[in-house]
């Protein structure tokens, strides 16, 4: 009866009445094997394989022994195994590394790094954008700063604390970084002696605060920022899922983007922020300049060398030495305070950025330089562009072709290259579509025409009363 009412088992509750003491274990644990081990024929030469080699995967031994003795090792026991293997880790593995959590002061250090973000496939007008994000963050509230850069550099540095500080109006008394070459060089010939950069002195004693690294090759102890680098990323990926798109009109509409998801995030981290900015000093020191000058000399080539790169500048330029303001992502050619040119960045250290409008005029008047042109690959603005050059080559030879190909050049410096490239892709997809300056010439300004009808347009002119007439009729149907 006590055992209905308690829902136990009549034979249970039988055996606790007859027992003594009702918490003494019955049983003895189970020590035996109730069937024969099935790697017993391999085990001792598996376990003799992991003292040797701990780091050996579970999968890869049993395969191998697999191939050794095929009758004792069998498909099905490959879980029998793996579960063999972790119980031997457990008694006689070695010593595996331990990770201190650290308990961050507020306002203490700023940790920076540097992080490739060519996994999110952001576009600039149909341009895959590749680049690198400073990554600036406060350990204790995670308050965290980016800024777009092409390297590691010590101007991608100045760039990213300009911006950071500028944003919290305050500085911490340290600042960490790996122990790469943008803060460190390496002292004498063992390479594990490491001092810091002259420059990167200077920076740290214009904000006055102080240098601080990571030992060679842990990187684990800028953890905060390595973890941060994740959390920033998967942000920005959710942000663009929302949004609909990963391409922009611009950089500036990019930067501008990732700005705002940053600003979403620190709003979330307010109060441990209010924290850091309590315990920092303000920010007084004067705006330290996030570029770099060199004067530099226009060859008769219409180019300039600047950091092992060559770039295109207007051809009036030649001759000229005129001062580069070099920036992370931009150079800006200047005659005393006069600004001549800007020119897109290149971020390598070979090769050359030319832009065909720089060019383009003089190309027209010797187009037979453009066959062993250095730099004719650069005059295909877009796939439209080399696959007209490429129709114009087997329709009309390469020689008048280059002359032709040169007017559509010309002619898209005036009339701006999307335009003409679009109404290029509209020859191409004609079979036997003729593709010339004039040609595209036409259609442009038949657009044209046709965009200033429809604008010119008289508004429409809605009369209520009619509606109202025509209301009226239908409720009468109604009615009858």
């Amino acid at each position: 009866m006590s055992a209905m009412k308690s829902g136990m088992a009549r034979n249970t509750a039988r055996k606790h009445l007859r027992q003594a003491d009702p918490t003494e274990q019955k049983n003895a644990p189970h020590t035996w094997r109730t069937r024969p081990d099935p790697l017993e024929g391999i085990w001792g030469r598996a376990a003799m394989m992991l003292e040797q080699a701990p780091e050996l995967e579970a999968k890869m031994l049993f395969e191998h022994l697999g191939e050794e003795c095929p009758e004792q090792a069998e498909g099905g026991q490959l879980r029998t195994f793996q579960r063999r293997v972790r119980q031997w880790r457990l008694k006689h593995g070695g010593e595996r590394e331990v990770f201190f959590t650290q308990d961050p002061q507020p306002g203490e250090v700023l940790a920076v790094d540097w992080t490739d973000m060519r996994a999110l496939g952001t576009t600039v007008a149909g341009r895959k954008l590749e680049h690198l994000m400073f990554h600036g963050v406060l350990p204790f509230s995670n308050w965290e700063w980016a800024v777009r850069c092409r390297s590691e550099s010590l101007l991608a540095l100045r760039t990213g604390l300009k911006q950071s500080f500028g944003r919290l109006g305050k500085v911490p008394r340290q600042l960490l970084i790996d122990n790469s070459s943008t803060a460190t060089h390496r002292l004498g010939s063992d390479g594990e002696r490491r001092g810091f950069n002259a420059e990167f002195l200077s920076i740290c004693e214009h904000y006055g605060i102080e240098p601080r690294t990571t030992n060679v090759g842990c990187p684990h102890e800028n953890g905060n920022c390595e973890s941060l680098h994740g959390h920033f990323k998967r942000r920005l990926e959710q942000h663009l899922l929302l949004r609909g798109s990963r391409d922009f009109a611009s950089d500036g509409d990019y930067d501008h983007f990732v700005f705002e998801v940053l600003e979403k995030a620190n709003a979330l981290r307010a109060k441990a922020v209010s924290q850091e900015l309590a315990a920092m000093r303000d920010h007084t020191a004067a705006e330290l300049p996030d570029y770099e000058e060199r004067m530099v000399t226009v060859n008769n080539n219409s180019t300039v060398r600047v950091h092992k790169m060559t770039y295109s500048v207007p051809s009036n330029l030649i001759g000229s030495r005129i001062k580069a303001r070099i920036y992370e992502t931009r150079i800006v050619l200047l005659n005393g305070r006069d600004e001549l040119a800007e020119l897109p960045r290149h971020g390598g250290d070979r090769g050359a950025v030319i832009d065909y409008r720089h060019v383009i005029g003089w190309l027209v008047r010797k187009p037979g330089a453009f066959a062993q042109y250095r730099w004719r690959e650069c005059m295909f603005p877009s796939l439209a562009f080399r696959a007209a050059y490429d129709r114009l080559c087997r329709t009309q030879g390469i020689d008048n072709a280059d002359k032709q190909y040169l007017e559509l050049l010309r002619l898209a410096a005036s009339e701006g290259t999307a335009a003409v490239s679009n109404t290029v892709e509209e020859l191409l997809a004609q079979p036997h579509g003729e593709i010339s300056a004039q040609e595209v010439q036409a259609m442009l300004e038949t657009y044209r025409d046709l965009a200033l009808r429809v604008r010119d347009r008289a508004p429409l002119e809605v009369s209520l009363g009619e509606y109202d007439a025509l209301l009226g009729d239908e409720l009468e149907e109604v009615a009858i």
